[in-house]
């Protein structure tokens, strides 16, 4: 996934790290005033505790960490921002060694490129379960509450063009293609040669991309492509925040194929025992980030060029967590 469907673990991230805090940089640091107490302050104070905030460089994830980052202030933890290290496999080894002791990542990601797991687990709190309790026992680190919107691999069609053929879901796509309609199916490199990407996409729906109607694109070129009308169905992330402002349609999962991918804070286990309140603080953030509100939060960053902190900062304020 753009943010971390990728395999590529080991050396190039611990590279990357190290490369990052000899050069004593490490990510985003960012500026202006802390945030002051609001209702997160009622669940706990986390006063005297450092937590050097990470996240990966793609727009939600600078939401999340900006997020974090205010939240923790306003319950005055000691915080070190470092939001925008890279990718997952950069940000992952960053938490594993120690640069950062707490971030966000993705169920999806911990089953399928943390842990190598191939069985699709279709419940999305079972699969909360499986992952959190397997990176306690194995790498010492606390999964919080999970977030109640999954970013997970959809397909979405022109808005207009959806009205036109009444597409609404995935079994509509496989109907569309079998019946030998026009139109690219546009997709990206991993999706195309991983098991559970295209090829078992067509198995579950049954019908066939012929490679005269197949593109491979970089992720980002697929939504305006798709927008544009270069891609009947272009492979897109459901929380995108381009998705509302170029007017596409997601398509329903109607047989449930892809795997969930809903976020949570990962904290290391002996930064989490020093003040355990740090679950209750986040708790309530994690419940309010429902699929809408993450895409209206990432549209803001992705289509309305606002930053990422202010946006953050913003939405904490509006919902009373922050002062």
């Amino acid at each position: 996934m753009r943010f971390g469907r990728s395999r590529r673990i080991a050396m190039t991230a611990m590279a990357a790290v190290t490369a990052l805090t000899l050069a004593g940089c490490g990510g985003l640091d960012a500026s202006g005033p802390s945030a002051s107490g609001g209702s997160l302050a009622e669940a706990g104070n986390l006063e005297g505790v450092n937590y050097i905030v990470g996240g990966k460089n793609f727009d939600e994830q600078l939401v999340l960490c900006e997020i974090t980052v205010a939240a923790l202030e306003s319950v005055g933890g000691n915080v070190t921002p470092r939001c925008n290290l890279g990718g997952t496999d950069v940000a992952r080894q960053a938490l594993l060694s120690g640069d950062i002791n707490i971030y966000w990542d993705y169920t999806g990601t911990a089953w399928a490129s943390f842990f190598k797991e191939t069985q699709r687990i279709p419940d999305d709190n079972e699969l909360y379960r499986l992952v959190s309790e397997r990176d306690l026992q194995e790498n010492q680190l606390v999964w919080l509450d999970k977030a109640n919107f999954n970013n997970t691999y959809a397909f979405a069609v022109n808005g207009e063009k959806a009205q036109q053929e009444n597409l609404n879901t995935l079994s509509d796509m496989a109907a569309y293609i079998n019946a030998g309609k026009p139109g690219k199916v546009c997709v990206e490199t991993e999706y195309n040669s991983r098991d559970d990407g295209l090829r078992g996409l067509q198995q579950t729906y049954g019908f066939q991309v012929g490679g005269d109607r197949l593109d491979v694109l970089a992720t980002g070129a697929i939504y305006q492509a798709t927008t544009d009308g270069d891609c009947m169905f272009g492979l897109v992330f459901t929380t995108d925040g381009r998705i509302p402002g170029l007017g596409l349609k997601v398509l329903d999962d109607d047989k449930k194929y892809h795997v969930t991918y809903n976020a949570a804070p990962i904290v290391r286990e002996e930064t989490y025992n020093q003040n355990q309140a740090i679950r209750q603080v986040m708790a309530p953030i994690a419940a309010a980030l429902d699929y809408q509100t993450m895409l209206s939060l990432n549209g803001k960053v992705s289509s309305e060029g606002q930053d990422a902190r202010t946006v953050a900062r913003d939405w904490l304020t509006e919902k009373g967590f922050t002062g």
